[in-house]
């Protein structure tokens, strides 16, 4: 709360972090009470450890149809989505040093790609339309005989575009090249089964979903060779080094079952929320423009150009009335950084680089939160462009 100002403050940036559910806290604090030994000892301080170890790899399995030993813990989205691309390009670079991935990924995939290239590798990076899908005649055209690695995420985390994630798969299954997706920001909101789309890899964070930060999970098909990126003890089938965070792994598997069984009532809710954001900015007369697919897209991410705006003043703004929102691009002092996202659905000349604003959903927002950000995001609107 800003100091002095007694004001309601609404969160519609859990596209950035969500809240921990209440449950995943008290399971947490439960497990930190009762568990601390090392799962990887043999006596029944570790038993009771590995227990509650096994019994999360299980439910994590269980959630996208993939077995307990292709669940590898990692610390979070980012470490899962680097193990995947460095572990498969140092295991198959004898079969090739091709990779392909899109313009509009995270950076925990970009810059991981961009450090590949000064070790050799070469990498394709795909356009995306103006509603952030690839072509799938694009990929069909970049594969090659030397591919060894396609990396495209499921869901965009700043536009919400979903990907064709299932035609990505069906075209891969009978090629070399292994198929990772970031997921982080589709996971738990989105159904997954990763037979059904033929992936080989997939990257998850606990924070995502309610979870605790500094968690995730990496899925490797049993096929998929990973070369390590930590070394010491045997943890994690010798694929990662470390003592697992049993705390936080219970946390993540709390965060899952939640997540699951509430999936369907949360895509309604979420979607509803984007209805009637959309229909009281119009009921106010705001000019907007919505940033990404219409048709494929996360429920609970809405991205929206606000021409004759600033999207450093209206984040500033609408943090002053309470609103916490966010934008693709990094607000530095006096300057911004153009969302990468953006210019590669718009082009580097377009005006939503510099007016688009970011609203995403989650379990604690209400209706009433959604019309009172509404109603102050167009008063914000009309003061700026006045």
């Amino acid at each position: 709360m800003i100091e002095g100002v007694n004001m309601e403050r609404i969160y519609l940036d859990h596209a950035a972090t969500t809240p921990m559910h209440p449950l995943v806290i008290e399971k947490i604090v439960d497990v930190l009470n009762s568990t601390f030994g090392n799962p990887s000892s043999i006596h029944s301080y570790g038993r009771e450890a590995r227990h509650l170890l096994d019994g999360a790899r299980s439910a994590l399995a269980g959630s996208i149809g993939a077995k307990e030993n292709e669940i590898i813990f990692t610390s979070g989205g980012t470490e899962a989505d680097n193990m995947a691309l460095f572990g498969v390009a140092e295991s198959y670079q004898e079969k090739g040093k091709h990779i392909i991935t899109t313009e509009a990924e995270h950076h925990a995939v970009l810059l991981a790609c961009n450090k590949l290239e000064k070790n050799g590798f070469e990498v394709t990076y795909l356009p995306v339309d103006e509603t952030g899908r690839i072509s799938m005649e694009e990929l069909r055209a970049a594969v090659r005989e030397d591919t060894i690695l396609v990396s495209i995420m499921y869901g965009n985390n700043e536009v919400g575009t979903i990907q064709p994630i299932q035609e990505i798969g069906q075209l891969l299954k009978d090629h070399q090249a292994i198929f990772h997706t970031d997921a982080v920001q589709a996971y738990g909101i989105e159904k997954i089964d990763v037979n059904e789309c033929f992936i080989d890899l997939l990257s998850v964070s606990a924070h995502k979903l309610n979870g605790p930060k500094g968690i995730g999970f990496l899925y490797a098909r049993s096929t998929v060779k990973l070369s390590p990126r930590s070394f010491g003890g045997s943890q994690e089938r010798k694929r990662r080094a470390g003592t697992e965070s049993i705390a936080s792994i219970a946390g993540l598997k709390e965060a899952v079952l939640i997540a699951s069984n509430e999936r369907s009532t949360k895509r309604t809710r979420f979607l509803s929320f984007k209805d009637a954001l959309k229909q009281r900015l119009r009921d106010l007369d705001v000019t907007f423009e919505v940033n990404g697919s219409l048709e494929h897209s996360l429920p609970h991410v809405l991205n929206l150009s606000f021409p004759g705006t600033s999207v450093e003043t209206m984040l500033v703004n609408l943090d002053l009335a309470g609103i916490a929102v966010s934008s693709g691009s990094a607000c530095t002092a006096g300057s911004i950084e153009p969302s990468h996202v953006l210019v590669a659905m718009f082009g580097n000349q377009s005006e939503r680089l510099i007016n688009s604003i970011r609203f995403s959903f989650g379990f604690t927002t209400t209706m009433e939160e959604i019309i009172s950000a509404a109603e102050e995001t167009a008063k914000v609107v009309s003061r700026l462009k006045k």
